[in-house]
């Protein structure tokens, strides 16, 4: 509850407050004001009804602890609203709502507004079914408007200000200007299908429609279908109208084959009759339709030793291979890893709702000491860890996965040493071993049964060897 002090600007605020409510109690939206401690200090009827708990034992409470899964706090620090989001409150209910913070003179956040747009997901659906966009069509429109206008990333995208990145950049942006078939290779998690997006972007296609289509995640009984589509009655279960496949859908402007090298043989020979004589033929048909797209395809494989396996077609490898670029793992920039982090920091907070803007310089270190093997993919599944671990706005050494720190202290033991300083192998060994143990129990704050869930071992293990290594715990 408010209280009360008698002085002239509580009295001017209790009259601002009363006047609003004043205003907002007939409405039947629900409407909510924050200050910028993130304190309710103006909440109408409906809302307090929506919520289930009286206006009285309301007013003045944090809103964390009357909805726990509130935003408002996010919102507050990043002064960015929030319009038409899906929230789910704590009482069940799911509703779009508003959320805006409202600044000053000097731009500070005074106050947090918000409102509920619709009550109920099934109300949002009821004025979508009134205005003729029934549920079935729009899904199948979104559909097809994610495959035509699918490209979303540029270069501003792909984080790294690495020389070996640059000149990555500098070669993805020159095959850009052409409308040559281009190869992407890299190791998984690198960002090949940023790259895919960023060259259709700078395209004289930009215009044009973007279709992705990844070759591994298809049956290779439906592949063909999706690529090159089928008329009405091809096949048992086939749609009445008919399909259209990917590359008719891609006419003007680009499709990707995503881990073309997952192709099966049979429908390589097919991508390879499109290369060849810019037409396609759709299943169940008897005429040849021209296609005009860009093909941009990108693997993980060393397609060199696929051809040697016989798992890849030469003359299809050289059709495709025309302007070649290369995606460097991370492990071979890792200077890039201190802003790759800051930014997916900056991403993962907004998603995530939680304010997270600092790293300390033990945790940095030990990222990019670590090599990465899932790249960034990886790496933003250890932030997105991090930030839902920690309770403040930092990420700590403690918040990171134990492989990652481990790597960082045996990273410190694998520096070149003299050969008047050569240890035997079990010297070595118990070495690392006593460094994982002692950074383990640092982390775990020298929590025993923890730190031995950790390492693997059981709590008496753990105490002989605190005791073998002279480790003060």
């Amino acid at each position: 509850m408010n209280t009360y002090s008698g002085k002239k600007d509580d009295i001017q605020d209790n009259m601002f407050m009363n006047r609003l409510h004043q205003i907002f109690d007939p409405i039947e939206v629900p409407f909510i004001i924050v200050n910028r401690d993130t304190e309710i200090v103006m909440i109408n009827e409906a809302f307090a009804e929506y919520l289930g708990h009286p206006r009285s034992e309301i007013i003045g409470r944090p809103v964390a602890e009357i909805d726990p899964n509130t935003r408002f706090p996010f919102v507050i620090k990043t002064k960015r609203a929030e319009i038409n989001y899906k929230h789910k409150f704590s009482n069940g209910h799911t509703a779009i709502v508003h959320r805006i913070p409202v600044l000053d003179d000097n731009g500070d956040v005074a106050y947090g507004f918000g409102m509920v747009v619709f009550d109920d997901i099934k109300q949002l659906k009821e004025v979508l079914e009134k205005n003729k966009l029934l549920e079935g069509k729009l899904s199948i429109y979104q559909e097809e408007l994610k495959h035509i206008r699918g490209a979303k990333y540029n270069w501003k995208t792909i984080v790294g200000n690495s020389i070996l990145m640059q000149e990555v950049k500098k070669m993805a942006s020159r095959s850009a200007k052409t409308d040559s078939n281009v190869l992407i290779i890299g190791e998984s998690g690198t960002g090949k299908e940023l790259f895919a997006h960023a060259i259709h972007n700078e395209s004289k296609r930009a215009e044009g429609p973007f279709v992705k289509i990844n070759c591994a995640a298809i049956p290779k009984d439906l592949l063909e279908s999706e690529l090159f589509g089928y008329e009405e009655g091809a096949f048992t279960g086939a749609k009445k109208q008919g399909k259209i496949g990917k590359f008719e859908l891609a006419a003007g402007g680009t499709i990707f084959l995503d881990e073309i090298g997952d192709m099966p043989l049979e429908m390589q020979v097919k991508i390879l009759r499109v290369l060849q004589e810019k037409e396609i033929e759709r299943i169940g048909g008897n005429r040849t339709i021209p296609v005009d797209c860009r093909i941009i395809a990108a693997t993980n494989h060393d397609l060199k030793e696929r051809i040697k396996e016989q798992a890849f077609r030469e003359d299809l490898y050289y059709r495709l291979n025309v302007i070649n670029i290369e995606v460097p793992p991370l492990r071979n920039r890792k200077e890039d890893i201190e802003v790759l982090t800051l930014k997916l920091m900056e991403k993962l907070s907004g998603s995530l709702g939680k304010y997270v803007n600092n790293i300390t310089v033990d945790a940095l270190e030990s990222l990019k000491a670590y090599n990465w093997p899932g790249n960034i993919r990886e790496l933003e599944n250890v932030i997105e860890r991090a930030i839902n671990l920690t309770d403040q706005e930092t990420i700590e050494l403690q918040h990171l996965p134990m492989h990652v720190i481990a790597h960082h202290k045996e990273a410190d033991l694998s520096q070149p040493v003299s050969p008047t300083h050569l240890q035997s192998l079990r010297e070595a060994v118990e070495e690392i071993e006593k460094s994982t143990i002692l950074n383990c129990l640092k982390v775990m704050n020298y929590n025993k049964l923890k730190a031995a869930k950790v390492l693997g071992i059981s709590r008496t293990s753990l105490y002989e060897k605190i005791e073998k290594y002279k480790i003060e715990a």
